[in-house]
This record gives C-alpha cells, sequence and structure tokens, in this order.
C-alpha cells in the first residue's frame, strides 16, 4: 500500500514562501522534461545532410522517430533552442535520456549537453554520450574548448534495443556516467564546459549508405538553481 501524506509534503524551509506549499518546491531546480507526447519544430536547431523527417510516431509513452535519407553519411542532429544549463561549481546536475537506434553498428549517435553546433558528433564544448561508426561502444565525454576527458566503451549498444544513458555532475569534483541505471564511470572535472550555456542535443548520422533510424522516448535535464 503507498503511504499517504494528506497533508501534503514540501521540501521548503518552514519560514520559506513556499513552507506550507503541500508539494516539493519545484523552484529548487531548473528542470527539463521531454517525454515527446508533443512535437513542435520550432522549439529545435536541426542540421541535416540529406532530407530526414522528425517525427512523433504511434508508441506508448510517446516516442520521437528520426529518419534520416539513405546516403552514407546523412544525418540528422537537433538542439533545443537557447542554450539554458550552465555546468557551475556547487551546482549538482541531472541528464537522462531514453533511445535506440535500427543499426548499432553501421551508425554514429550523440546524445547529451552539448553548445549549439553545426557538427554534434565533433562538439568543442558539452557533456554527453555518443557512440562512434563501427562498433557498439557507448562513450562518454567531458569536453571545453575541444579538450575532453573521456571514457570509452562504457556501455553496449544493440540493434532496434531500448538504452538509457544518464550523467551526475556532484557540482564539485566529478561527473558520473551511467548506462541502464548502473554506474560506469566517473570522470574528473578537468574539462568541465563550465564558461558557457548547454542545450539538449541528440541525432544520428549513417555509417553507410543505408537509411537509420533513431527513436528518443524521453529527455531530462536538470540543475540546482
Amino acid at each position: 500500500m503507498p503511504t499517504r501524506f494528506k497533508g501534503g509534503i514540501t521540501t521548503a524551509a518552514k519560514a520559506d514562501p513556499l513552507g506550507e506549499f503541500i508539494l516539493p518546491d519545484m523552484t529548487k531546480a531548473h528542470i527539463y522534461f521531454n517525454d515527446f507526447d508533443h512535437y513542435l519544430a520550432a522549439d529545435w536547431t536541426v542540421t541535416e545532410v540529406g532530407v530526414a523527417t522528425q517525427a512523433l510516431t504511434n508508441a506508448d509513452g510517446g516516442v520521437l522517430l528520426i529518419t534520416n535519407a539513405a546516403a552514407d553519411d546523412d544525418s540528422s542532429f537537433s538542439q533545443k533552442v537557447g542554450e539554458s544549463f550552465k555546468a557551475e561549481s556547487g551546482k549538482k546536475m541531472w541528464f537522462e535520456a531514453r533511445l535506440k537506434v535500427s543499426d548499432a553498428t553501421q551508425s554514429d549517435w550523440v546524445v547529451g549537453l552539448q553548445i549549439t553546433d553545426t557538427t554534434p558528433l565533433d562538439v568543442t564544448d558539452g557533456i554527453y554520450f555518443q557512440k562512434d561508426d563501427g562498433d557498439t561502444n557507448i562513450d562518454f565525454h567531458v569536453e571545453k574548448n575541444n579538450t575532453a576527458t573521456s571514457s570509452a566503451a562504457i556501455g553496449t549498444n544493440a540493434d532496434d534495443t531500448y538504452v538509457r544513458v544518464s550523467f551526475y555532475y556532484n557540482g564539485v569534483d566529478e561527473v558520473v556516467a551511467f548506462v541502464d541505471g548502473v554506474r560506469k564511470a566517473s570522470v574528473a572535472v578537468t574539462n568541465l564546459p563550465d564558461d558557457e550555456e548547454l542545450t539538449v542535443s541528440f541525432g544520428i548520422q549513417n555509417g553507410e549508405a543505408v537509411a537509420k533510424t533513431m527513436s528518443v522516448d524521453y529527455i531530462l535535464a536538470a540543475k540546482e538553481r
């Protein structure tokens, strides 16, 4: 049986203006969550090679389907308009995405927080997961001014199989990466991109002359205010 808090719950101090608010204080964190029940093209900066599509598909829970054109290296990368997350000492940060791709070997894909860039697979600043063409290894990068601290092969991608990738910045000295809820790597903040804002970013590039797809179930990004 669930525990029932009929009087509500709060994370605010007693003397705070929201001290008697019956829900947790939602102002303590800046939160972006997209379950892809809705998609508005104007919310995204899309960089394409070939003619790709980005559209909601019929799937329980809401899913955005990206479909590339069929030439080798055709691609589609989406970045939320407005860079609104900045890594900052003393402020914790979280990110999680659930996605799958049609071909885990003959494709490149990326997801995470990056600067707005026309080449997300070769970005200069960001905290993100990347899968390179020709293997099934999921790599994790913390990058500032084109210098990255990375952990290679922290997970394995499979054809048409959802994977959940997450990271947590403790606000002090490490960024922890997870795959399917399991802690896989701890990366030092030597190259934490703390000098400019980042935005939610994801996309896929063909690794051969066959159209590839990416399905994005949800994306969460959050940071302490």
